[in-house]
């Protein structure tokens, strides 16, 4: 059972991490880069012999606290625990090598009733040695079996709106079958990920797709798109999870030039991201 006051102030703590050209490169490639060894320009990305560059979404990896959640002091029921909502602000283009540090705090908490699971709203931000913000990432965490703790029904963080019309652009990109053992990597462990009895006892019929893998997946196409594969060209990025990706499908990203976009998985005609909205320089 969840105490509001002690989740609400849960002691995450800080972490430095020394990041290597080796983390930048695997972390493009758990999020699918380099599938077309065709495409150059997704070398700088993958290929530390050239000038290596770090995709904008890395910032959700970088300093990343672990799956802090499953403490049992936190009260929550880790298993049944979804991403729901994740923002990433990029402040300076984010390092391939150099120390970072990064601290992480619960920013909101919101209890929607019995049966009705809970909202975690996290923070985290991402300093580079010398003291310089580099990023802020948000995340919304919905606590699917924890409703009805006694805390505070609300705020509740409006979504951004839902992009209307047909899109200016598509892209189209594969995951792998294997692809949520490689993203795991990066340090989120979560088993819902990996093992099979895990996934169905939260619901699902096999390992799922991390969310921020999806996201990676999804800013690499409007990196594509958007920013003409330049790292420092992405600004912003928020969007809302409306349903999990399965390793293996592709990953349809419709884009508008508002900056607004939407994924969809087309082989299950699904919507897995919506209420998107990002800016490029």
């Amino acid at each position: 059972m969840i105490d509001y006051e002690t989740l609400r102030n849960f002691p995450i703590p800080e972490v430095r991490q020394a990041v290597t050209p080796h983390d930048a490169v695997f972390y493009a490639l758990s999020v699918g880069l380099g599938q077309d060894p065709m495409d150059e320009r997704q070398l700088d990305y993958v290929d530390a012999h050239r000038k290596l560059r770090a995709l904008p979404s890395m910032a959700v990896v970088l300093g990343h606290p672990g799956f802090w959640l499953a403490n049992p002091r936190t009260g929550v029921d880790a298993v049944r625990v979804v991403h729901g909502e994740q923002s990433i602000a990029l402040h300076h283009p984010l390092p391939v090598e150099g120390e970072i540090v990064a601290t992480t705090r619960v920013a909101g908490l919101v209890d929607k009733g019995e049966g009705k699971g809970a909202l975690l709203y996290s923070e985290k931000m991402i300093h580079d040695a010398s003291g310089r913000l580099l990023a802020v990432t948000g995340s919304t965490t919905v606590l699917r079996g924890d409703g009805g703790f006694g805390g505070p029904a609300g705020p509740v963080r409006p979504p951004n709106p839902a992009p209307e019309g047909e899109p200016d652009l598509v892209v189209d990109l594969p995951t792998r079958p294997e692809q949520a053992l490689y993203y795991r990597l990066n340090g989120d462990s979560n088993p819902l990920h990996a093992d099979p009895a895990v996934a169905a006892r939260a619901g699902f019929p096999r390992p799922i797709l991390h969310g921020l893998c999806t996201l990676g997946v999804v800013a690499h196409a409007l990196l594509r798109a958007l920013g003409g594969y330049r790292a420092d060209s992405m600004r912003n990025l928020s969007l809302r999870f409306s349903s999990p990706v399965y390793p293996g499908e592709t990953v349809r990203t419709e884009i508008w030039r508002n900056g607004t976009f939407r994924a969809t998985v087309p082989e299950r005609d699904v919507v897995v991201v919506s209420n998107g909205a990002a800016t490029f320089a």
